[in-house]
């Protein structure tokens, strides 16, 4: 009569040998999920008026040259009226370097008054 079925002693101690005790065992943590930075990106690095007006600051990029976070820029796509233009090209949203400048410009006379 056969019991247990399972490994013999001897194989059950070359298993926990092989493997190491379960403190060492290396157990992968639950994969974390990607969250966007909502914060304040760093100051930009470039000077924003010796680019030319034609060229476009992705949303990273103009949310450090106007000193908001990328979270403030989505929302403020979401009004079409908003003073700070915008263009969508294959998708994703662009802030040419004019529409910044003006939109840094309005903000500068807005406090002056």
């Amino acid at each position: 009569m056969v019991r247990g079925g399972g490994m013999s002693d001897k194989d059950e101690k070359a298993a926990i040998e092989a493997l190491g005790p379960p403190s060492n065992r290396n157990i992968p943590r639950a994969t974390k999920r990607l969250r966007k930075n909502r914060g304040m990106p760093p100051p930009a690095t470039f000077d924003i008026d010796t680019l030319p007006g034609s060229s476009n600051l992705r949303p990273l990029e103009a949310a450090a040259v106007i000193r908001r976070t990328p979270g403030a820029l989505e929302r403020w796509r979401r009004d079409p009226n908003h003073p700070l233009k915008w263009r969508y090209v294959d998708g994703r949203p662009l802030y040419p370097v004019d529409a910044v400048r003006d939109y840094l410009a309005k903000c500068d006379k807005a406090t002056e008054d």
